[in-house]
């Protein structure tokens, strides 16, 4: 096919999309919800009955030309976001998004069993099956489950259903599990919009808990744990650990976890010691003494972990071990100890050693461990996020009860992160 042609077709297809965008957004004006999703019943599921003739005809011709699938699902996840933009925002119509949800899922069957069809109904249907089966499908999977937020009881209640479920509790792995390559700039800026938020209302309701049960344990040593249980909670637990498990995890991220140091003092030390004019193999030698826990008493640790985690950072960039130390190296070599840690790639999800450091330290030494190394170079941070968006889309469609071990993990991190990173002040808690 000469480049004439493609481009040819390459124009004559923007323009039926165009066309569709176009229609779409002028009816999310005027048209209810449930219009709307039968409109798009008629004309991505069903294939015939549309009741405007002229998008019918654009999206047949889109069809007819051999579209690729990933071209396609770019089309139709517009298309739903087009409708979701409109309605994400107005509390009446957010429970449309999972309707919509559910006319892709619902069709599924319907579609692998069409035969009596048009060649382009056919099309479409095999069109439209390999989207549900796309990233983009699954990203907007998820971002109906953010936007439709259970309760914290019906979280507690539900820990036999898949872990996807849980995705509106970890604001930072929104940008990674809500968007997809394709997503539109305005797509975001309103997910980075409701991130923002969603972090904003755990972190205070993390720290108003925190608060009131301080309180209360004072009341307690003061009177008795009896009085102290008169004061009911204003705000319930924020996260799905237990108050035990909660409050060793704020002692562990935000207090002193070595003699008189806290991670972040212990962090602050190790920038204020690197020298700038040491070598890189002098680096790595500080780096080890830094990371390898010395208050963990564990022979998993002595014995294996801190043996490994030395190879990986002998083996880690050599041929620079006479260079001078530099801000690009440090880079480098916390993206390599995340890889180790945690998970290397979507195509490589090995994770051997994250489960064996779960089992032997548990899940908040683990994540204090991450901690350390983010501290001493903020700009990993997207880095560990996406290590953990990896592993959650992984996981989604186990039972909670099944990855406990990571439900803990993802806990955990989120507590760190508020903590250490967030907009409010838990100094409080020593």
């Amino acid at each position: 096919m000469n480049n004439n042609l493609v481009n040819s077709l390459h124009r004559a297809t923007a323009l039926e999309e165009q066309t569709i965008y176009d229609h779409l957004l002028s009816r999310v004006e005027i048209d209810e919800p449930y219009q709307l999703i039968e409109r798009l019943n008629l004309l991505f599921i069903e294939g015939s009955g549309y009741p405007d003739v002229e998008i019918s005809r654009a999206l047949n011709k889109l069809v007819i030309s051999k579209l690729e699938a990933q071209d396609f699902n770019h089309i139709l996840n517009r298309c739903c976001y087009i409708l979701i933009n409109r309605w994400h925002t107005s509390p009446q119509r957010k429970a449309a998004i999972n309707k919509l949800i559910q006319l892709f899922d619902d069709s599924i069957p319907k579609i692998r069993k069409v035969y009596s069809y048009s060649k382009t109904v056919r099309q479409l249907g095999d069109l439209v099956y390999e989207f549900t089966k796309s990233d983009q499908y699954l990203a907007l999977k998820r971002f109906a489950a953010v936007i439709n937020q259970p309760t914290e009881l019906d979280y507690k209640a539900q820990s036999s259903e898949p872990l996807r479920i849980l995705i509106p509790r970890y604001p930072y792995l929104y940008k990674h599990c809500l968007l997809s390559e394709d997503s539109s700039y305005e797509h975001q800026q309103m997910i980075q919009q409701i991130q923002a938020q969603k972090q904003r209302k755990f972190e205070l309701d993390l720290s108003q808990y925190a608060a009131h049960q301080i309180r209360l344990a004072t009341i307690a040593r003061r009177t008795s744990v009896e009085e102290a249980k008169k004061f009911a909670s204003p705000i319930p637990n924020p996260t799905l650990l237990n108050n035990r498990e909660l409050f060793v995890a704020l002692k562990q991220f935000v207090g002193k976890v070595e003699g008189s140091q806290s991670y972040r003092d212990l962090a602050q030390n190790f920038i204020a010691q690197t020298q700038p004019n040491q070598s890189f193999r002098s680096f790595k030698e500080s780096l080890y003494e830094y990371i390898t826990p010395t208050s963990i008493d564990s022979s998993y640790i002595r014995n294996q972990f801190n043996d490994k985690l030395y190879k990986l950072l002998q083996n880690t960039i050599p041929h620079s071990d006479d260079e001078k130390f530099s801000e690009f190296l440090l880079l480098r070599t916390c993206n390599q100890m995340l890889n180790f840690l945690v998970v290397e790639s979507p195509q490589k999800p090995n994770h051997f050693v994250f489960i064996d450091l779960i089992a032997n330290v548990g899940p908040t030494m683990t994540v204090g461990l991450l901690l350390k190394i983010v501290l001493i170079c903020r700009k990993v941070k997207p880095y560990l996020e996406k290590r953990f968006a990896i592993l959650f889309n992984h996981y989604e469609s186990c039972s909670q009860d099944g990855v406990l071990w990571l439900v803990k993990v993802l806990e955990n991190l989120n507590v760190a992160l508020s903590a250490n990173f967030g907009g409010v002040d838990l100094s409080f808690i020593q």
